[in-house]
């Protein structure tokens, strides 16, 4: 009988302890640490900013990456509208600054061609020969391209360039000064100088299928005079004034011999 007592006694007294050792660990907290952003931070500032570029926005290039860029969409427009890539290119150099104008990347617009009557496509303001004038503005570059010969061909006042024989750069160069395209009155030897500096009459020869012949009379700092010159003409051809080219050269009368060398730049 004392032994059943004794048992029961062990038993209740091991009961107890199980509960009470349960209640202590389901009361028991355990201490939760802040997570720390000190790393993370110091992670993310370790790493390079990502900078976003606009979709529009145009990288600079030099003008031999300007050329070699669009060379061939300049032959494509001399095949189809007669236009030599020369002064296609010549025209796209001078009037974007090789692509890097603050217009030219805004707009897509190559040739600085404005907005005129008629046209229904974007546009933007541009401070040019006035305030906050209105130029067009291109999805693509090479949309520019092609309205530029259509520019040329849809009006009449370009209408005698496409009379001139095939590759004539310097007739059109001096046509388009003539046609009004721009006021620079220096714009034909503007053009004719970078077409003989960087050789773009090549691009005429290849689509006309010649061989290409390297300009050796023609250069932006010096004309030689050939038969059948005149002051006026020589003059014309570089956007001077004969008075202009007279002073240039310390000519006193208007009289010039062939073989001579005149300088054509100021």
């Amino acid at each position: 009988m004392k032994l059943n007592i004794v048992l029961i006694c062990l038993l209740t007294i091991g009961f107890l302890s199980s509960c009470n050792s349960k209640k202590k660990a389901v009361h028991t907290k355990h201490k939760v640490y802040p997570r720390e952003n000190k790393v993370v931070a110091s992670a993310e500032n370790n790493e390079p900013a990502e900078i976003a570029i606009e979709a529009n926005q145009s990288i600079a290039t030099s003008t031999i990456e300007y050329i070699n860029s669009y060379k061939d969409v300049a032959m494509k427009e001399m095949r189809e509208f007669k236009i030599p890539a020369s002064i296609t290119l010549a025209q796209g150099i001078l009037e974007s600054t090789s692509g890097n104008s603050d217009l030219t990347k805004r707009s897509n617009n190559h040739f600085g061609i404005k907005c005129h009557k008629g046209w229904e496509g974007d546009h933007t303001l541009h401070d040019d020969d006035e305030k906050g004038e209105c130029f067009r503005v291109y999805k693509d570059p090479l949309n520019s391209y092609r309205d530029h010969s259509l520019f040329l061909t849809t009006r009449s006042r370009y209408a005698n360039l496409f009379t001139l024989k095939d590759g004539d750069y310097v007739g059109w160069a001096q046509g388009l000064s003539e046609a009004g395209y721009a006021t620079d009155r220096r714009y034909p030897a503007k053009l004719i100088g970078l077409i003989e500096k960087y050789d773009l009459h090549k691009y005429d020869a290849e689509v006309m299928g010649i061989p290409f012949k390297k300009a050796e009379n023609m250069s932006l700092a010096q004309h030689i005079v050939v038969k059948g010159d005149t002051l006026y003409n020589i003059s014309k051809r570089y956007g001077l004034t004969v008075e202009e080219l007279k002073k240039i050269n310390a000519l006193y009368s208007n009289e010039i011999s062939i073989g001579q060398e005149l300088n054509i730049t100021k």
